[in-house]
């Protein structure tokens, strides 16, 4: 049998912690927690619509994706419920694949405050990723111009993501652009001003798109 005086000490000892709180996970990063959006159901261009590029291939849904015909350059799709979309503070993800041609087989234009911006993957020949354009400079002579080999019939994951003073693009798990907005001029070129303000184009190259999801960010 314990002595008093020694049951007490074990008591004191084992009953705190006996009542301790169990150690909590860690807290998830803010953009992790907030909920994705899906842009594409996988059956039809609900939301979207063939851009009228003028020359465009054909674009139609088969297998769960968004099949973007070659052009006569260009053929893409663009958003239509334009005033549900983020300006700052978002993510975009999707994935995109190249079929048959050499170009970008995505380029994807979204908003950035009252202006644009187009991440490029794939164009000039088909290994030049960058962002157009930062001061005028589209992706092919600006600080954003990198190089990837992309390779037919195999999906790529492209993100983009839009905050107060930043852009920054993903390929996969590596990051393309980390571009500080702050005094620089960010637009689109001319040929795809049509995709505004948010939209998909591919430049005569057949490219398939699936995975289309957006999310705000705190």
């Amino acid at each position: 049998m314990l002595r008093p005086a020694f049951a007490l000490t074990l008591a004191l000892v084992f009953i705190p912690a006996l009542l301790a709180e169990e150690p909590k996970p860690a807290a998830q990063p803010a953009a992790d927690k907030e909920k994705w959006e899906s842009l594409f159901d996988g059956k039809t261009l609900e939301g979207w619509k063939s851009t009228d590029f003028g020359g465009q291939g054909e674009v139609e849904v088969k297998d769960g994706q968004i099949i973007l015909n070659a052009g006569q350059p260009l053929t893409g799709i663009t958003w239509q419920k334009k005033d549900k979309l983020p300006k700052e503070n978002y993510e975009i993800t999707l994935q995109a694949m190249k079929r048959k041609g050499d170009d970008f087989f995505c380029a994807i234009t979204f908003p950035v405050r009252e202006s644009h911006a187009s991440f490029v993957v794939g164009g000039w020949g088909g290994s030049l990723v960058g962002l157009s354009s930062i001061n005028d400079l589209d992706a092919s002579e600006n600080e954003t111009t990198d190089y990837a080999k992309l390779e037919h019939n195999k999906w790529y994951k492209i993100r983009v993501r839009v905050t107060k003073d930043k852009i920054e693009c993903w390929l996969n798990d590596k990051q393309m652009v980390d571009v500080a907005t702050k005094d620089k001029k960010i637009s689109t070129r001319i040929e795809v001003d049509a995709n505004k303000p948010l939209g998909i184009a591919s430049f005569n190259v057949e490219a398939a798109l699936k995975d289309i999801k957006i999310r705000k960010l705190e």
